[in-house]
């Protein structure tokens, strides 16, 4: 009798291992984003959303947005007060301007540094990438989509890595009890940029 209850426990706890859907996504950074978006203590979505999450829907990879960008920087620059998505005011400075190409076009957009960035432990060299292209409000969010770019020396002109690949949306594109900054117009690349996270279709 013990042994039949004892495959029966096994059994049980096999078939629930197997429902376990693994996470999904290409790139480290598009698993790392599904992990927080499936964890209730962190994820961003509605309840009824959550419930039903499999995974945020990406463009395909594409090396042709992981560019080599000049940053120039603005060492004298203050910080302001960014206008948000509430009443709430983001605290940035522009910290340079980045200069790149991408498919053998020139781009170049304002880079900042944040407040909430610099106070977020192991965000400190990291800067705020706010950009607008032509797919928002068609495959990508309106309101635009952001990076966050590594920046190993922030006291001199360099030249840095940005992946389009991880650009994601603000927390309000999924539950507008968010705070988000609203990207500045002067940063709109004229454009589309298919790398990244798509739009996302709400339940």
């Amino acid at each position: 009798m013990k042994s039949l209850l004892y495959l029966a426990l096994l059994f049980c706890m096999c078939s629930c291992f197997q429902k376990k859907e693994p996470l999904v996504g290409d790139t480290p950074f598009q698993i790392a984003l599904n992990s927080t978006f499936k964890d209730a203590s962190k994820s961003p979505l509605k309840k009824k959303d959550r419930k039903v999450f499999k995974g945020l829907d990406f463009f395909e990879v594409d090396s042709a947005y992981i560019v080599q960008a000049t940053l120039k920087h603005t060492p004298d620059s203050t910080f302001f007060e960014m206008p948000t998505t509430t009443d709430r005011m983001s605290k940035e400075r522009v910290f340079g301007i980045v200069k790149f190409k991408i498919k053998g076009e020139d781009f170049e957009l304002q880079i900042y540094e944040s407040e909430d960035l610099l106070a977020e432990e192991g965000y400190e060299d990291y800067l705020f990438l706010p950009f607008l292209d032509l797919t928002n409000g068609d495959s990508t969010y309106g309101g635009g989509r952001y990076i966050e770019v590594p920046v190993n020396n922030k006291k001199t002109d360099s030249i840095i890595t940005i992946d389009f690949n991880t650009a994601f949306n603000p927390y309000c594109a999924y539950n507008e009890k968010y705070s988000c900054p609203i990207v500045p117009r002067t940063n709109f690349l004229n454009t589309e940029i298919k790398a990244g996270v798509k739009a996302f279709t709400k339940h």
